[in-house]
């Protein structure tokens, strides 16, 4: 298998899993802004989507063992990439890479090929949760601060969304203990422990550790002691099936494949559209600013949003020069722009202090 990806500055912006649900996000943002080529195992379902955008459509099946050759600008890949073929495509033809699609292993993976590879084009690993807005946002915190010390990222899953297959698969890990940084200290913790509720918005969400890249990036690139990840779903009673299941060690003896049917039943039950929404802390030196995002168009936007902007980024079309070599999104040299650049989208980033977000989560507990 030889994949021919080669860099054309005028060329397409090629979406790897462009008519997906977030890929078809993705490609509705990027249409105004390059020509795109929508890349996918089945032609025929992204033919709307092609006369909607004006893209060219192609057939690439990563698991065909058919070489693919394109001459294109970009490439974003939006669907798992479990052998880096595409990414190993990218880097030998020296064209600027982006990636929203990968778990915590499968990112360290992909960072370690990459700079086996030595790139010379940007490659921009953005899976952390959304596309990397997590990580933008407390990019954005720790410029006002001066620093992070400590990051906590709570998510509010509206059960009423749109999702994709490689959402679902990402929070299909429920089994599988990982490895934060607590305190300047790496532990492996079990997923679904620490459960606390905080309130995300308006609404106090009971929310549970789990997985995600942001937890393993932060603390190696802005130096975070302590980087956390918490997730509960817009349904409280959704929530507490989810911690009973792990209680009764379901996520364990439940783990292979027999029983992922029963696991995504579980997890996936998409709406036909819902907000999106995640809160993020940041401390430093004492002081903690706390960001509430809210995407009413839902995750698979805000998805899209963060894949949109790590683009841009490997493009140089933000205002800042393109990266060089292996980058995360919380690297971004233009923090102060972050929440200009998600309102452009129609995304809010309210920001205030951590206090005032408590004493309204226990005003809100007072009144029920």
């Amino acid at each position: 298998m030889n994949d021919d990806l080669t860099f054309d500055p005028r060329g397409p912006v090629l979406l790897v899993g462009g008519y997906g649900t977030v890929g078809a996000e993705l490609a509705r943002l990027a249409a105004p802004h390059w020509p795109l080529l929508l890349a996918g195992r089945t032609v025929e379902r992204g033919q709307r989507l092609a006369q909607e955008t004006g893209a060219r459509l192609v057939r690439w099946d990563l698991g065909d063992p058919k070489p693919f050759r394109e001459a294109v600008r970009a490439v974003v890949t939006v669907v798992n990439d479990p052998d880096d073929r595409v990414l190993r495509a990218a880097v030998r033809g020296q064209v600027p890479y982006v990636d929203v699609a990968r778990w915590t292993a499968r990112m360290q993976r992909a960072a370690t090929v990459a700079a086996l590879l030595r790139p010379t084009a940007p490659v921009l690993l953005s899976s952390a949760w959304m596309g990397g807005v997590a990580s933008l946002s407390a990019a954005a915190l720790a410029e006002d601060l001066g620093g992070a010390d400590t990051v906590e990222v709570a998510i509010r899953w509206d059960l009423k969304d749109r999702a994709g297959a490689d959402s679902v698969e990402f929070m299909d890990r429920f089994g599988l203990d990982f490895e934060v940084v607590q305190g300047g200290r790496r532990h492996t913790i079990m997923p679904l422990s620490d459960t606390r509720t905080v309130r995300i918005g308006a609404v106090p969400t009971k929310v549970t550790r789990f997985d995600t890249p942001e937890q393993f990036t932060l603390p190696l690139t802005l130096g975070t002691t302590t980087a956390t990840t918490r997730i509960g779903f817009s349904s409280a009673s959704s929530t507490s099936a989810l911690l009973v299941a792990k209680r009764l060690g379901f996520f364990r003896w439940g783990r292979g494949e027999r029983f992922t049917p029963a696991r995504r039943a579980l997890l996936y039950a998409p709406g036909e559209g819902g907000t999106a929404q995640l809160r993020v802390d940041v401390s430093h030196r004492g002081r903690t600013l706390t960001a509430t995002v809210t995407d009413p168009a839902g995750q698979a936007h805000l998805t899209a949003l963060g894949g949109l902007l790590a683009l841009q980024r490997v493009l140089g079309a933000d205002g800042a020069p393109a990266p060089t070599g292996v980058v995360f999104p919380e690297q971004t040299p233009i923090p102060t722009k972050v929440a200009e650049q998600f309102a452009t989208y129609g995304v809010t980033m309210d920001t205030t202090s951590a206090r005032a977000a408590d004493e309204a989560l226990h005003t809100a507990g007072r009144a029920a």
